[in-house]
């Protein structure tokens, strides 16, 4: 604290962690910036002014749009390709403000420094001559651990040697002020695993300020030198240009766009790490649905809670678990974390905490939704060791794909409730394991509702004996819980029957079928087939499974193939952060070929293809809503016996779209990208954390993703994505390790092909574009799923329960609710009481006691997303009942039940009040803009 106080120590950024902001959700990059800003505060008493992010391995717009809404005033970046930054020094636009690519006033701009050179180490950052900069590293000076590759050592600064010293240091200083537009100079002093010793930090400072006290005492020298922080050295800079801190320096450049991809020498492009260790990728986000639908389930029991007086039988300190997963998720959106970079060690306590926090969060939900159902909420009875609900499936090991939870049904109705984390109603199939086929389900009403019965497979040709699995199709409300019942029924009023067609392909295997499920096998190949819904078509090829076409009146070419990229014989080979393939990707060729399962039924028909390393599902949902306008796709890859080779999926088909693709950027906006041929192929690879389209004057094909990969388009009308890639070498950026702990990973996508109405031209020289409507709503579908909560007792009929719908209203349909959390109470004050055997013990809790982390305030944080749409896509049945509003939103009498008791605009992260607490309740957001509200609910 009084180093931070009186300035010799200065917090940057101040996230939980430097982010990673290529494979980055914008829901994580918030949640871990609000959790480091709050730390900070509390235990610190700071509020963070400038960003500093030396080394993610290149950089997303969506950083400073975050930035500037959490007020800081200034940011600095490093990690750019080689060629942009000499273009830049070039052209005197290493410092510039940063502008989103949607803004139409400057609203978001945010005065951002480039670093000019190859590395933010000392011999990189004094000046442009590496052997002379090295010099000045004194950490370095001779009879240390580490030297100077470029055989000139540091010399300690004595008075005979200082002048020369000086000069000398001076004219790189000199150099480097050249390529900025300012007389005022930035000179970082450190590098990785630095200021560790004593002896360092004496060697460095009473060395520097023997130069810094010559070069001040020379007048004709015309220099000024003196230590400082990043923010010292802005404020120098403003007050130089007379302006206000975050104002626009007078003729400075604006940019707009992104710094993706990244290569820092010849060819070598960091496009690897936007696959490398797909499996915790995808695990990343579903700790993140899950935190998301856990925070908002927690604060909306607790607001039950408390407008009862209930506290003292609600688990409050379940808030202890959603701090402990906000801090995992943040620590994994580090940029060697999420981004697969670290030692295989290090990616094992990841997963671990990953885990940790999935299986708590589990908790969170079973206990906020156990109160939240309740018909009759005094009888409320929390009990640690029988909680009312069993999980939905569970994960055996940090590295295990989840197993579903099979239900057994008997006499007695069990019962589900079934959440829906989205802020829209949303008409599901939500799948189910039930130990019987003679199934029935049931609203909590008692009316019969649809359901699909089909085997539950354990590979392409056997089925689980006592597991089935039944498909409901149910309508959940928005942000609610759905109760459904299960019986089981010999009446022949069950689960409709879906049929299965199992296609050999003159392979003898063994068929474990059971009974209830028809199952016909064809030893030969199959002809080609289609499925179809009242939307869509889908027409796979007999021979490999593969999707072949697909559309609505008429079908569009879209195929899909598997491809395999190797990588280079020379020295230089691809490893976790580089992609150097071997040319292009060649055909993925399989010893034999491949079972083809084809399932048909009456709310979703499927085509799973086996093959030796992938197997990939198609399926089709016959249902009314948004489920039913998009192809569901999902790939389980195993290639832990493959050596330097990289899987892709390819879609190829008729649209137009030339050199021009589009890819997101954290999952809040998209970015368009070309395909540069003069480039090498890996140069057009670029992050794909939620979707990439293709388009043209007719079509637009979107595939969205429900974990960060990477993605391009190498010829005009195609898509590809690279799903996982096993490396046997270190690529010499610091892992010291190659990619060799692959395992078996399941990634999920949507297919989603749009019309383009044709009164619309494409912009597509225009910088900015925007997914549909429906593309939103099928991202979020793809990326929150239902979460079906079995009650945990067999034979008793559990308590009445009802179905719970929090909102009141619909909500506009371009509103996005990112984050309802439970905000940390302040800690040394009294905070009712613990129940225990003697009644009611007060609780005093003084700061850094260990409930003082635990226990949540009455106040949270409400944040909001208004999301930028493209209007010019039809859609005949848009699939969701909501509508817009112009940005506007009735906060007071969203929350049904639930009166809001104070409403306060903040800045992003809660540090800044923005204007006084308003006594209106409405509020009006522009699109894109994210805003947060510090709420009382009661």
């Amino acid at each position: 604290r009084r180093l931070v106080g009186n300035g010799q120590l200065e917090m940057v950024t101040g996230g939980w962690v430097m982010p990673d902001e290529a494979n980055s959700h914008y829901f994580a990059m918030i949640d871990q910036l609000i959790e480091g800003h709050q730390w900070l505060e509390k235990n610190i008493g700071v509020t963070p002014r400038s960003g500093w992010a030396v080394d993610p391995f290149g950089y997303s717009s969506t950083m400073p749009y975050l930035l500037k809404r959490a007020n800081l005033t200034g940011m600095l970046i490093q990690r750019v390709h080689y060629a942009i930054k000499k273009h830049f020094a070039a052209t005197r636009n290493l410092e510039f403000m940063w502008r989103q690519t949607w803004d139409p006033d400057a609203s978001t701009d945010i005065f951002c420094h480039m670093m000019p050179f190859y590395s933010y180490d000392v011999p990189h950052t004094c000046g442009p001559d590496p052997k002379i900069c090295c010099q000045f590293d004194f950490k370095r000076l001779p009879g240390g651990r580490i030297n100077c590759p470029w055989k000139v050592p540091p010399r300690a600064i004595t008075d005979a040697n200082v002048a020369e010293r000086a000069q000398l240091l001076l004219d790189q200083y000199r150099k480097k002020s050249k390529l900025y537009r300012s007389k005022v100079l930035l000179v970082p002093l450190g590098d990785d695993f630095r200021y560790d010793k004593p002896q360092e930090w004496d060697a460095q400072f009473l060395n520097y300020q023997r130069i810094f006290d010559f070069l001040n005492s020379q007048p004709s020298l015309h220099v000024q030198a003196q230590f400082g922080t990043l923010s010292d050295y802005f404020d120098a800079l403003y007050k130089r240009m007379g302006i206000v801190p975050g104002m626009k320096p007078p003729g400075f450049p604006v940019l707009s766009g992104d710094f993706f991809s990244y290569a820092d020498r010849e060819d070598h492009y960091w496009t690897g790490y936007y696959t490398s260790r797909p499996f915790y990728k995808s695990l990343d986000r579903v700790l993140e649905a899950h935190l998301r639908g856990a925070e908002i389930l927690y604060s909306l029991a607790l607001a039950h809670v408390r407008r009862s007086s209930a506290d003292a039988t609600y688990p409050l300190s379940d808030y202890a678990l959603l701090s402990n997963a906000r801090r995992n998720l943040g620590l994994f959106q580090h940029h060697d974390a999420i981004t697969g970079t670290a030692k295989e060690a290090v990616a094992v306590d990841y997963g671990v905490r990953l885990l940790h926090s999935l299986n708590n969060l589990k908790r969170v939900i079973i206990n906020a939704a156990h109160y939240l159902v309740l018909r009759d909420q005094d009888s409320y009875h929390h009990d640690p060791a029988a909680p009312f609900f069993g999980m939905d499936e569970t994960r055996p090991s940090q590295d295990s794909l989840p197993e579903k939870t099979v239900i057994k049904l008997g006499a007695s109705p069990r019962f589900l409730v079934v959440f829906n984390p989205l802020e829209q109603e949303r008409l599901s199939v939500v799948p189910v394991l039930v130990d019987s086929p003679h199934v029935r389900v049931l609203s909590e009403e008692g009316q019969p509702l649809p359901a699909q019965l089909s085997a539950h497979w354990s590979s392409a040709t056997d089925t689980v004996p006592d597991a089935y699995q039944v498909s409901v199709l149910a309508r959940l409300p928005a942000l609610g819980l759905r109760v459904l019942q299960l019986h089981e029924s010999f009446d022949g009023h069950g689960a409709l029957r879906s049929s299965v067609r199992l296609y050999l392909h003159g392979r003898d295997l063994p068929v474990r079928r059971q009974e209830a499920v028809p199952v016909h096998t064809f030893p030969a190949t199959a002809d080609d087939f289609c499925l179809e819904n009242q939307h869509l078509r889908a027409c796979f090829s007999g021979a490999s499974g593969l999707l072949q076409a697909t559309g609505e009146e008429q079908e569009q070419r879209v195929s899909s193939e598997f491809l395999v990229y190797g990588t280079r014989t020379s020295k230089d080979k691809s490893g976790a952060y580089l992609f150097l393939p071997d040319g292009e990707a060649k055909p993925y060729n399989p010893k034999e070929p491949p079972v083809v399962r084809v399932t048909e039924g009456p709310l979703f028909s499927e085509v799973a293809s086996y093959y030796q390393h992938i197997q990939i599902v198609v399926r089709l949902y016959n249902v009314p809503g948004v489920e039913g306008l998009s192809l569901d796709v999902s790939c389980l890859v195993d290639i832990r016996d493959h050596i330097n080779k990289e899987l892709a999926l390819r879609f190829s088909t008729d649209i137009e779209s030339e050199d021009t693709f589009f890819s997101d950027l954290n999952g809040f906006q998209i970015q368009p990208r070309r395909y540069q041929r003069k480039l090498p192929l890996q140069a057009n690879f670029y992050p794909m954390p939620a979707m990439a389209y293709i388009q043209d004057t007719q079509n637009r094909l979107t595939l969205h993703t429900a974990q960060a990969l990477g993605v391009s388009s190498l010829g005009s009308g195609q898509l590809e994505v690279i799903l996982d890639r096993r490396l046997m070498q270190d690529d010499n950026r610091g892992l010291g390790q190659g990619l060799k702990d692959n395992k078996r990973t399941c990634n999920r996508f949507r297919l989603l092909l749009e019309r383009r109405a044709t009164a619309n031209k494409v912009q597509d020289s225009h910088p900015v574009s925007f997914p549909s409507l429906l593309s939103h709503i099928t991202s979020m579908h793809l990326n929150a799923e239902a979460l079906v909560l079995p009650v945990a007792q067999e034979k008793l009929a559990p308590p009445a329960l009802r179905s719970f719908m929090p909102l009141s209203s619909t909500l506009p349909c371009d509103f996005h609710i990112l984050n309802l959390r439970m905000l940390q109470a302040e800690v040394s004050c009294v905070l009712g009481g613990v129940a225990g055997p003697g009644g009611l013990t007060p609780l005093r809790l003084t700061p850094g006691s260990p409930q003082g982390d635990s226990l949540p305030s009455a106040e949270a944080a409400l944040i909001l997303h208004r999301k930028g749409f493209d209007c010019s896509l039809e859609a005949k049945n848009l699939g969701f009942n909501c509508t817009t509003s112009q940005g506007k939103l009735a906060l007071g009498s969203l929350f049904r039940g639930l009166e809001l008791g104070s409403l306060q605009p903040t800045s992003l992260t809660l540090m800044y009040p923005l204007g006084a607490a308003s006594n209106t309740t409405t509020i009006r957001l522009d699109p894109m803009e994210i805003a947060t509200f510090r709420i009382r609910l009661g």
